[in-house]
């Protein structure tokens, strides 16, 4: 008697159905997906509570001599913390990492930059790495939230003025007070806090002048913040 040839078997050995290629590869991408997630939360984690961020990948790609030490928060005068906060984030106490009152008004002018946050840029300057792209900002905006999540905001501005670039191959404030001033974070007066942020948005082309009028607004900017309550997330 003739038979139809079987059809294919749909079931794996031990009986369950066989997937797509699609469902594979999705279910692979949803474990690659949760295995970078823990990687980064670890690294946040790690240099949240653990140790200090080493090094980055813009001091590395540097190639010149770097003359950088750790700073604590507490041995940064209080003025230099003030001075970088009214310079680049005026509403970083105020934000979960995205400061969306900046972001809408940006968009509205049509702009592309500007309302990068220091939560931001710590997020590129301690686990990313500088220049422009759709997976360096997509990377941005999963670290930004966790560390906002994992540290305070006083742990914030110390590992960014540890690693934030404050002229051609100085990094950290430490390095900055000395090569600008001659002198150590502790000892920053407010003209000099106010000029070494100014230089922040463009280290490699702007000079540290106390007399600037960019430094005078930083300056007057870090009083207010002071007096209207708007520094109280960092200070001790």
């Amino acid at each position: 008697m003739f038979r139809a040839p079987a059809s294919p078997s749909l079931d794996d050995a031990d009986g369950r159905p066989r997937r797509s290629p699609l469902a594979w590869a999705v279910r692979y991408a949803g474990r690659l997906a949760g295995r970078v997630g823990l990687a980064m939360l670890g690294l946040v984690l790690l240099y949240g509570w653990v140790v200090n961020p080493p090094t980055t990948l813009t001091i590395l790609t540097e190639g010149t001599r770097i003359d950088r030490r750790w700073t604590p928060a507490d041995d940064i005068a209080p003025v230099m913390l003030r001075a970088v906060v009214a310079a680049e984030d005026a509403n970083f106490c105020q934000h979960w990492g995205f400061d969306m009152t900046e972001i809408r008004r940006v968009i509205a002018r049509g702009e592309t930059r500007g309302a990068s946050t220091l939560s931001q840029q710590t997020a590129k300057n301690v686990f990313l790495w500088q220049g422009r792209s759709w997976v360096r900002k997509a990377l941005e905006t999963v670290y930004t939230p966790l560390i906002e999540a994992v540290w305070t905001k006083r742990r914030i501005l110390e590992v960014y003025l540890n690693v934030a670039e404050f002229g051609p191959g100085v990094f950290g404030v430490h390095a900055a007070a000395a090569h600008h001033f001659r002198t150590t974070p502790d000892r920053l007066s407010p003209a000099q806090a106010a000029a070494l942020a100014a230089v922040l948005p463009a280290p490699k082309s702007r000079a540290a002048r106390p007399g600037s009028s960019r430094a005078r607004a930083i300056a007057d900017g870090a009083e207010t913040i002071r007096r209207d309550g708007r520094a109280a997330c960092f200070e001790r």
